[in-house]
C-alpha cells in the first residue's frame, strides 16, 4: 500500500509544486507525480512513508487555496470490503471501537497498525462490499473523543476480478503458471518464524543507546549481527521509549546485555540514582503460559536466574497497548540470562500457535481461531497491534481483546482441536447452555441500559438471558444461552474474558466456571460410561470436572442435568464431546433393528451349507 491519491489538488498546481509540498513535510517519494486534472498520484518507498504523508499531509496541507485530501490508492476492482480508520483516539477501548464498527455490518477482521502517531490506525475487513461503503461513508469526517475520523479504502487483493472469469481474460485462459508473488496466494503465507524481542528503556538513555550520529547502535547490530529499531517517535513524551531486536536467540540476548550496560554506564555517569530494571514487552496472548500453572514456570525463571520478575496488570491494557510489560530485576548477567528464558517460553507458545492456525479446519465448522483473538498478529516485531486475525466483531471471537485470560499452559486451541469437523453435518443443531457467574458480574454482563449483552447476543448469533436470583443473597447467577456450537464458542468466550477483564478472578487465577447442559434421560447412561469408565476419560481428556448427578428426576423434556466446571477451553472441549456421544446414540436409534437370527438346531450349532 505505498501507491498514493492525492485529490482536490488546483487546476493551477504543478507537479513542482506537489514535490515542495511534500519536500516540506519531509516525505519521500520513488516516483514523479502523475499529475491529472484536480487529482494526481505518487509512490512511497514503503507504506511506513506512504502512512506517514497521509497523516501529516491530507487535510492540513494547502495548494492555491485548496486542503489536499491524501489516501492510498486502490484500484476501483479493489475497492471491495477492506477500510482504514485512521486518527481513532489513542486510549479508546475495543469493546467501544468494535461496538461502533459492528453497527455497519459484521466484521471479518480488525488489525491495527503500527504507526508514529499518536492516535491509532485500524485495518477492518467487513463481510460484504455494501457494508464497508456504508461504514465509509458514516465514519468518515465523524467526530469521536474530540477526534475526526479519517476512513479510506484499502486494496482488497481478495476481492474478485470483474468482467472476466478468474482464469484470466474473457476467452482466454490464463498464461502459465501463476505467480508466486501474488499477494492472495495461500501457498505463500508463511508464519514468520522468529519472533523479535521488544524491550522497553527509559527515554533520556536513547541518545547514549544511538550514539554519536548512530555509531553506537550501528556497532551492536554488527557485533550482535541483530536489525535494532528504536522507536524514538512513539508516544510523544512518554518516560520510555520501545526497541525491536531482531536477530537469533543469541543475538538477541546479547544485544539485550549490550544494551544494559550502556544505560547502567549512562546512569553512572548522570549520577542516575534509581534502579533500571530489564522491562521486556510480549503480546497479552503468552502471558498465561509464561506465568504457568500457581506460576510455576515464572518462579523456576527467577530461581534459575536470580532475579526478580513481575508482570504489569491487565488493566493497563487498551486499543493502543495489546503487550504486557515483563520487569526483570538483578544483575545485567542475570537479567539476560533472565531475558533468554523469558522469550524461550514465549517463542515456543507464538510457534506453537502459529502451527496451530494450520490446523483450524478440524475445528468446528464455521469457527475460524483467527477470529476469536486467540492469537496475537504475525506482524514483525509484534508491535502493538490487534491482530488480523480478529474476530467479526468484538463478541463473536473476542478479538478485541487479544489475549486469553484464562491461563493455563498448553495452547489455546489445544483444548478444543480434537474435535471433528464431522460432527455437525449440514446446518448445526441449537443447544442451550446454562453458564453460572458471580452474581456481582451481572452489571458487567449486561453493561449499561443493557448494551452489551445485546451486542454479545447479536454478534456472537446466540440468544443469551440472565435468569431472575433464586434468592436474595445467591452467590451465583445463571445465564442461559441458546444457539449452534459456534455461536456457544463465541458467547462464552466473551463471558469468560469479561470476567477477567472485569477482575473478578485474580490476575494469576484461572477463570473457571460452571456450565450445565441438559441430555435425554436415556443418554445419560453413555455419558457416564461402564463403571465411570465414559465420564472419567472425558475428565482426563479435557481437564474439566464432568458430573451426572445421581438420582435425578427427568424434567418434562424426560432430559436430565449434566453439569461441567473448569475453564474456557476445558468446559469447551467436555460440551463438544458431550454433544458428540448424543450424535453416536441419535444415529443409533434411527437406524432400523437388524432381522432376527434364525434359531439353530438342536446341539447349538447352526447348519453348515452344504454344496451343491
Amino acid at each position: 500500500m505505498n501507491k498514493l491519491y492525492i485529490g482536490n489538488v488546483s487546476a493551477e498546481a504543478t507537479q513542482e509544486d506537489l514535490e515542495s509540498v511534500f519536500q516540506q513535510w519531509k516525505i519521500q517519494h520513488s516516483t514523479p507525480f502523475l499529475l491529472k486534472t484536480g487529482y494526481a498520484f505518487v509512490d512511497c518507498p514503503d507504506e511506513k512513508m506512504a502512512m506517514k504523508a497521509i497523516d501529516l499531509i491530507s487535510g492540513k496541507a494547502e495548494l492555491h487555496g485548496k486542503v489536499l485530501e491524501v489516501e492510498h490508492s486502490v484500484p476501483k476492482r479493489q475497492r471491495s470490503c477492506k477500510l482504514q480508520i485512521r486518527n481513532i483516539p489513542p486510549h479508546m477501548q475495543w469493546e467501544v471501537l468494535d461496538g461502533i464498527l459492528a453497527e455497519y455490518g459484521a466484521v471479518q477482521s480488525c488489525e491495527q497498525v503500527n504507526t508514529d502517531t499518536e492516535t491509532a490506525v485500524v485495518n477492518v475487513r467487513y463481510g460484504a462490499r455494501d457494508q464497508a461503503r456504508l461504514a465509509k461513508d458514516k465514519l468518515n469526517g465523524s467526530m469521536m473523543e474530540n477526534y475526526t475520523l479519517k476512513v479510506s479504502y484499502i486494496p482488497d487483493e481478495t476481492a474478485p476480478t470483474e468482467g472476466g472469469p478468474a482464469g484470466g481474460r474473457k476467452g482466454f485462459s490464463p498464461r502459465g503458471p501463476p505467480r508466486t508473488s501474488s499477494p492472495s496466494s495461500p501457498s505463500q503465507c508463511k508464519p514468520q518464524s522468529d519472533l523479535p524481542l521488544r524491550i522497553l528503556v527509559p527515554t533520556q538513555f536513547v541518545g547514549a543507546i544511538i550514539g554519536k550520529e548512530g555509531a553506537t547502535i550501528r556497532g551492536i547490530t554488527r557485533d550482535t549481527r541483530s536489525k535494532i529499531n528504536i522507536h524514538r517517535k512513539e508516544n510523544a513524551g512518554a518516560a520510555e521509549k520501545p526497541i525491536t531486536i531482531q536477530s537469533t536467540p543469541e543475538g538477541c540476548k546479547n544485544a539485550c546485555k549490550t544494551i544494559l550496560e550502556i544505560m547502567q554506564k549512562e546512569a553512572a555517569e548522570t549520577k542516575f540514582t534509581e534502579e533500571i530494571p530489564l522491562k521486556v514487552l510480549a503480546h497479552n496472548n503468552f502471558v498465561g503460559r509464561l506465568i504457568g500453572k500457581e506460576g510455576r514456570h515464572l518462579k523456576k525463571i527467577e530461581q534459575e536466574t536470580g532475579t526478580k520478575i513481575t508482570i504489569s496488570p491487565l488493566q493497563d491494557l487498551s486499543l493502543y497497548n495489546p503487550e504486557r510489560t515483563i520487569t526483570v530485576k538483578g544483575t545485567i548477567e542475570a537479567c539476560a540470562k533472565a531475558e533468554e528464558e523469558v522469550m524461550k517460553k514465549i517463542r515456543e507458545s507464538f510457534e506453537s500457535d502459529m502451527v496451530a492456525m494450520n490446523f483450524q479446519s478440524n475445528l468446528i465448522p464455521g469457527l475460524n481461531l483467527n477470529a476469536l483473538g486467540l492469537f496475537p498478529s504475525g506482524t514483525q516485531g509484534m508491535a502493538p497491534s490487534v491482530s488480523s486475525l480478529s474476530p467479526p466483531g468484538p463478541y463473536s471471537g473476542c478479538s478485541s481483546y487479544g489475549y486469553s485470560p484464562y491461563g493455563g499452559e498448553g495452547p489455546f486451541w489445544a483444548s478444543v482441536l480434537p474435535v471433528s469437523s464431522q460432527s455437525f453435518p449440514g446446518q448445526p443443531e441449537s443447544e442451550t447452555v446454562q453458564l453460572f457467574i458471580p452474581a456481582l458480574a451481572v452489571g458487567a454482563i449486561i453493561g449499561k441500559q443493557g448494551q452489551h449483552i445485546k451486542q454479545l447476543s447479536h454478534l456472537s448469533g446466540a440468544s443469551i438471558k440472565i435468569a431472575p436470583a433464586e434468592s436474595m443473597d445467591a452467590k451465583q447467577r445463571m445465564v442461559i444461552i441458546v444457539g449452534p456450537p459456534e455461536a456457544q464458542f463465541k458467547a462464552q468466550c466473551r463471558i469468560f474474558s469479561k470476567l477477567k477483564e472485569e477482575n473478578f478472578f485474580g490476575p494469576k487465577e484461572e477463570v473457571k466456571l460452571e456450565a450445565h447442559i441438559k441430555v435425554p434421560a436415556f443418554a445419560a447412561g453413555r455419558v457416564i460410561g461402564k463403571g465411570g469408565k465414559t465420564v472419567n476419560e472425558l475428565q482426563n481428556l479435557t481437564c474439566a470436572e464432568v458430573v451426572v448427578p445421581r438420582d435425578q428426576t427427568p424434567d418434562e423434556n424426560d432430559q436430565v442435568v449434566v453439569k461441567i466446571s473448569g475453564h474456557f477451553f476445558a468446559c469447551q472441549l467436555a460440551q463438544r464431546k458431550i454433544q458428540e456421544i448424543l450424535v453416536q446414540v441419535k444415529r443409533q436409534q434411527q437406524q432400523p433393528p437388524p432381522p432376527p437370527l434364525k434359531s439353530a438346531p438342536a446341539g447349538g450349532q447352526p447348519h453348515a451349507s452344504r454344496r451343491k
